[in-house]
């Protein structure tokens, strides 16, 4: 199998960051087929990267503007039996393409995710910041595999599908990622699980597979790592899996979350509790964190409910 890579990128000012993700793409254990730049509607930086990366396939996006439109425009211009997404702000360690392939290997395996760690700006990880929420800055978060695992949905960043799958579902849906509106006001996501559920959704017994080898690091910048950054994105969370359950149903849209929200807080709370007890003050902010960032998380998905429910009377 080969594999075409994909990077959709939006404003210069992410230039050093696109330029390390490129980097890390062309230092591969396993060679990548191609190596495409999807630009959204951006002409000066269009033009700035064919002229800098003249060995890519840089092309401007063609579908409505926003992350959703950049993928698809990827997913066309794709040679490669395999489309791999890589977020323009992450690194890729060298064997990530070399063990996102090998997931595909096994039966009925479409779609394939990797581990995301946080690269922090300032250096260290927020003492109140809680693993259970690394979601809110795009990372792999505590209560996903440890090994090997089938999954419900991958993590956009770090993912890659069989190309000819991703078309025949009709790739991924405008209105429910990041948009231009979404990069300006409300940190919106959610594109790739709606994506993932209705892949498998219309074709059964296909197989979203987590490869803990397939690591990546994602940069977390100062802005992202302040609290009120985490209860803005949890609460966008919320608005935006209102949009997914009215995509895919609410059994299939929420199942994963249900069981977090159960099962992964409750002890995350409790362990915070716990370190905080045996000398850890932060322990009681990563408690703390994990109550309001649920409630605030639940809050927008009440909210984003409603207001399909007026829109649709």
């Amino acid at each position: 199998m080969n594999t075409s890579v994909v990077i959709c990128v939006y404003t210069e000012d992410r230039w050093e960051d696109i330029r390390q993700a490129v980097e890390s793409v062309a230092n591969q254990t396993r060679p990548a087929h191609e190596l495409i730049l999807v630009v959204d509607h951006n002409p000066d930086l269009h033009l700035k990267l064919k002229r800098e990366y003249p060995q890519a396939i840089v092309v401007e996006n063609t579908h409505e503007q926003g992350l959703s439109g950049g993928k698809n425009t990827g997913v066309a211009t794709a040679n490669g039996e395999i489309v791999a997404f890589l977020d323009d702000d992450a690194v890729a360690d060298a064997g990530w393409l070399e063990a996102l392939e090998e997931g595909f290997q096994e039966p009925g395996v479409v779609g394939v995710g990797g581990r995301t760690d946080p690269l922090w700006a300032s250096g260290r990880r927020p003492r109140w910041f809680p693993y259970e929420f690394d979601w809110t800055v795009g990372c792999t978060y505590r209560g996903m595999p440890a090994v090997r695992a089938p999954i419900r949905n991958v993590m956009g960043g770090n993912a890659a599908f069989l190309r000819d799958v991703v078309s025949e579902v009709g790739g991924f849906h405008s209105g429910i990622g990041r948009s231009v509106q979404g990069r300006k006001s409300r940190p919106l996501g959610c594109e790739e699980t709606e994506f993932c559920i209705r892949l498998t959704q219309r074709k059964p017994g296909s197989v979203m597979l987590f490869e803990p080898r397939a690591v990546i690091g994602h940069k977390v910048s100062k802005q992202r790592e302040g609290f009120a950054y985490f209860r803005s994105r949890c609460y966008a969370e919320g608005l935006s899996k209102a949009l997914v359950t009215q995509e895919v149903g609410t059994q299939d849209g929420l199942a994963s979350e249900r069981a977090h929200a159960i099962k992964t807080l409750p002890l995350g709370a409790l362990r915070g509790v716990g370190e905080a007890l045996r000398g850890d003050v932060g322990g009681l902010g990563r408690a703390a964190a994990i109550v309001i960032g649920l409630a605030w998380t639940t809050w927008g998905y009440v909210v984003g409910t409603a207001r399909l429910k007026v829109a649709r009377s």
